[in-house]
């Protein structure tokens, strides 16, 4: 982001003085915003006030007291007060876990509320700006519960509201806002851009534009891989200690793959996992791991989470009430006639044996050259596989029923040609050209 002030200066009122909220305080106000500091707690208000962090970060100290020498502070305990005098309200209070687990939703509704009666006493235009921790669809509920749906563009007093989470990482905080790691902003719709008040000021003019509950999910999918990686790695430190073997020296070579390992690669949601590795490998370091004495619960999880996985594709078949199923691509990835632990084979087969008509199409399997682990596997697993095999696209895809497309097995004309309304695709890996071949289409995890 670059350090260069924005051409349009504004007064911002930060709800929440702890550590999102004075470090976003203090780094516009570097920017040269005015800043009203608002919190529920007179201490956090007077240490603003003077210009003092109440929480220790590096280098928060000195954008605070030149924030002050340059007159760009101002704090209070009043809601309605620095609403009345500000042009934008970024909510940074936190949302902590309920003694069941669930998100304690209090302070934001709190700092709303008051948002919302100042507003309706003294109308005017205004933004709105949620970075508190949020689940997805909780913008969209607090908007409609306490903000009486008065999001518009529209009218004399236009209210406009974004959710904009933060990736601040304490100890390092200040670096982060000036240099964030991802920039997402969420508005009330797929094509609605963010205020063009806020692009360049508070928002990076480069910040990916999605709908509210996408930008929540985001947040917490990111916090949710990181507390997965960290666990990860002392899962492995802790199997590899009883072996003698250097766990750090392990994660630092694991690290250097960044073409597989440190990628976007496998985090695409879709097909369970499958094939001639990952299934036995991970059944082996399980069973190794017992052997040790050695619990590794996230590690033996994952072949539980791929069969639930591989349930959800069949309740989604079920419920559709149709009895013909189309598969398309049987493999266990598309470029290869692999059959090893795949998943459309269990699909098949279970499918088959629930009673469902089911016609397989797959243009790079040929049983007449199978050998060796995959002749095994259709003998012993579905040796009627070639009575439901089908060398013709529009055969397979007969009249009508539940199209599984697994893989791209065909060019999107192709199938146009014959896929009708009867049919009810589902797309399992991210083809989301299908649902403009006029049938009823879903996606697995989508």
């Amino acid at each position: 982001m670059s350090d260069d002030f924005p051409v349009r200066l504004m007064r911002i009122a930060i709800f929440g003085l702890g550590y999102v909220g004075t470090v976003t305080g203090a780094c516009l106000a570097r920017r040269g915003h005015s800043i009203v500091g608002v919190d529920v707690q007179p201490g956090k208000v007077e240490a603003f006030r003077r210009g003092e962090p109440t929480v220790v970060e590096p280098g928060l100290g000195e954008l605070l007291a030149e924030a002050k020498r340059s007159d760009r502070l101002e704090a209070t305990t009043s809601a309605a007060d620095a609403v009345s005098g500000v042009d934008v309200s970024v909510v940074c209070v936190g949302t902590p876990s309920t003694l069941t687990g669930t998100l304690d939703l209090r302070f934001v509704r709190n700092v709303l509320g008051e948002i919302s009666d100042a507003l309706r006493q003294r109308p005017k235009p205004h933004c709105l700006v949620l970075r508190s921790t949020l689940l997805p669809g909780t913008t969209a509920e607090l908007v409609g519960e306490l903000l009486g749906g008065a999001v518009t563009r529209e009218g004399p007093h236009p209210l406009e509201v974004v959710y904009y989470p933060e990736f601040l990482r304490e100890g390092t905080a200040v670096a982060d806002f000036e240099d964030p790691s991802l920039v997402i902003v969420g508005t009330s719709g797929e094509d609605v851009p963010p205020p063009a008040a806020l692009a360049g000021t508070l928002i990076p003019e480069e910040a990916h534009v999605v709908p509210w509950s996408t930008a929540e999910l985001v947040k917490y999918a990111s916090n949710a891989f990181h507390a997965t990686k960290v666990t990860f790695a002392n899962e492995i430190g802790r199997f590899a200690k009883p072996l003698g073997v250097d766990a750090r020296l392990v994660m630092e070579l694991l690290c250097r793959d960044t073409k597989l390992n440190l990628s976007a690669s496998y985090l695409r949601p879709g097909n369970p996992f499958g094939g001639s590795c990952l299934p036995k490998d991970v059944r082996a370091l399980v069973r190794r791991s017992r052997q040790l004495d050695v619990e590794l619960p996230m590690l033996e999880s994952l072949l539980g989470s791929n069969q639930r996985h591989l349930e959800s594709l069949l309740a989604i078949v079920n419920r559709t009430g149709l009895r013909e199923v189309v598969i398309l691509g049987l493999s266990f990835k598309p470029h290869t006639d692999d059959l090893r632990e795949s998943s459309m084979v269990d699909v098949a087969e279970t499918l088959f044996g629930r009673g469902y008509q089911v016609r397989l199409y797959d243009r790079t399997l040929n049983l007449r050259t199978l050998v060796g682990s995959n002749k095994r596997i259709i003998e012993s697993k579905m040796p009627h596989l070639a009575s439901l095999l089908r060398d013709d696209l529009g055969a397979a895809l007969g009249d009508g029923g539940v199209v599984l497309a697994a893989q791209r097995v065909a060019p999107l004309e192709e199938l146009a040609s014959h896929v009708t309304a009867r049919h009810h695709l589902v797309d399992i890996n991210g083809w989301p050209e299908l649902s403009s071949l006029g049938a009823s289409y879903e996606g697995l995890c989508w």
